[in-house]
């Protein structure tokens, strides 16, 4: 795995190195020492998978308070997602950076993303399939979140939102910088 770090301190743009021949490919998803080299303490707990759908939902933006914050990698692995990271650590240098990409199933690129930022996609195509890996548990009551809206963030979705779940509609706005 390629690892390239991006505007979020302690967040890495993760790329397969397949090993092609007649037959296709084949390639390492995950490597718990491959992580360690790049100095990313990251022992798995979870493993979940959304699926969605219809083009246009918008999951997140999320992320768990201590003791529960929690670092995740996660992977597109059948449709397209555009997917945004926040960082909402007071303390990061990156402090409120956004750093937004597509994901899918033909660039087969992946995101590892630091405990305390926020994360969320947008579904680009139907019948989309998305992986996340976690190194905590999911805590009720220790949930925070950005609103995917916010105009202090900037982002600009691809598509009109759709289908966001009523608890992403009313997370606070930002205080504007």
């Amino acid at each position: 795995m390629k690892f390239t770090p991006i505007n979020i301190h302690g967040a890495f743009l993760v790329e397969l190195e397949p090993r092609e021949d007649s037959r296709g490919s084949f390639s390492r998803a995950f490597c718990l020492r491959e992580f360690e080299q790049q100095g990313i303490q990251f022992q798995v707990v979870q493993a979940n998978l959304a699926r969605t759908h219809q083009a246009g939902v918008v999951r997140g933006l999320h992320y768990q308070e201590k003791p529960a914050e929690e670092q995740k990698f996660v992977r597109c692995i059948a449709g397209a997602v555009y997917d945004v990271l926040v960082d909402m650590r007071p303390q990061s240098p990156s402090y409120r950076n956004v750093y937004a990409i597509r994901l899918d199933n033909h660039n087969r690129l992946a995101l590892f993303i630091p405990g305390g930022v926020a994360h969320g996609y947008q579904v680009l195509e139907d019948n989309t399939e998305f992986m996340y890996m976690t190194d905590q548990y999911y805590t009720p009551g220790l949930e925070k979140g950005v609103r995917y809206s916010d105009p202090a963030l900037g982002v600009q979705w691809p598509l009109p939102p759709r289908d966001v779940a009523e608890r992403d509609e009313r997370w606070p706005l930002l205080e504007p910088r």
